[in-house]
């Protein structure tokens, strides 16, 4: 049975235009929603990523050229946990020093101020890194960079066909795009380093 609080919150106008625009944002809403709760992080990590030109372009004379710069941390900050010592040589490869040039996506040409703990038992860094220049840094450091960025949801014009033999419908759906904020370019230069997963560069 039908309350008054009910029609208060729902009001039905009986069979008008503007009622079946109501339903059908509604029903357009949904689906929507449906969509959006059904995007795990499988499915978005499968997300395309955007395109987009690098910001710094260096000759190869360019790069033998630039002088090494050896980041270090700005601040230490020491810890009580302890380290995992089966952790011990992933923490070596990683705390390796590499070669790369970041670039800041979002505001370009701004430094990077942010802070690292790879592992439980280490202490937390804060790195002020230059943008747009060959540097070199720890590895962990680079593939923190390189992991900075953010799904965009859009919404896509669909075509379903029919199984009633009516046409077409047109629909919406949510899709998403992988958008980099940051990113750390290796650097090849005749110096060898292993880094984010590559062998040599």
């Amino acid at each position: 049975m039908t309350t008054t609080e009910d029609i208060r919150k729902n009001p039905k106008l009986a069979n008008s235009p503007a009622q079946q625009e109501l339903d059908k944002c509604e029903k357009q809403f949904d689906k929507f929603d449906a969509d959006i709760k059904s995007m795990t992080m499988d499915r978005m990590n499968l997300a395309s990523k955007q395109e987009v030109e690098p910001q710094t372009k260096l000759s190869q004379v360019d790069l033998e050229k630039s002088k090494d710069i050896y980041l270090k941390p700005k601040k230490t900050i020491g810890c009580r946990e302890k380290f995992n010592e089966n952790y011990r040589d992933a923490y070596n490869f990683d705390k390796e020093y590499v070669h790369f040039i970041a670039e800041n996506k979002e505001i370009i040409g701004e430094s990077l101020d942010m802070w690292t703990k790879p592992y439980a038992g280490i202490p937390a860094e804060e790195w002020i890194v230059p943008v747009n220049k060959p540097i070199w840094g720890p590895r962990y450091l680079a593939e923190q960079i390189k992991r900075k960025g953010y799904h965009r949801l859009v919404m896509k014009e669909n075509v379903i066909a029919s199984h009633d033999g009516a046409g077409q419908y047109y629909g919406q759906m949510a899709a998403d795009t992988y958008v980099e904020r940051l990113t750390a370019i290796p650097v090849n230069n005749k110096r060898k380093s292993v880094f984010m997963g590559a062998n040599s560069f």
